[in-house]
């Protein structure tokens, strides 16, 4: 019987995923490596995060919805923070390195990036028309 669990995400893609994941410090496996979970059991996932005092964590792609899914084995999960913060963290970093990508594709640069107290970011982004 696995311990794993799955929880759907909308992270579509990839690369931002991984900005994300970067941004709170992680350091993503891409490509095929397996998550650990209770005595040793493994899942395959694209992306996976080796921890040392906690579960490992992965993504999943899935092929029927178009986005990664996030596995772990919940009942080893010891990160400073609960799980469903976890990924409103990452969400709001996925998001962020959307926004940053697609500004910087249109020609517009970032003038203030700021984490407030609250949890959220102020960004403003400015382009200058000839």
């Amino acid at each position: 019987m696995s311990h794993f669990s799955t929880v759907k995400t909308e992270l579509r893609q990839r690369e931002h995923l991984v900005s994300a994941l970067e941004d709170l410090g992680y350091e993503p496996k891409q490509g095929g490596h397996p998550v650990r979970g209770y005595r040793g059991q493994t899942v395959e996932a694209e992306l996976a995060v080796t921890l040392q005092d906690s579960a490992d964590f992965g993504f999943v792609w899935n092929e029927a919805n178009g986005a990664y899914e996030f596995v772990t084995d919940l009942d080893l999960w010891r990160q400073s923070m609960p799980i469903e913060r976890f990924l409103s963290r990452l969400t709001q970093r996925y998001a962020l390195n959307t926004v940053l990508k697609a500004s910087l594709t249109e020609g517009f640069e970032v003038a203030e990036q700021r984490d407030c107290q609250d949890g959220s970011i102020e960004l403003v982004v400015t382009r200058w028309d000839a």
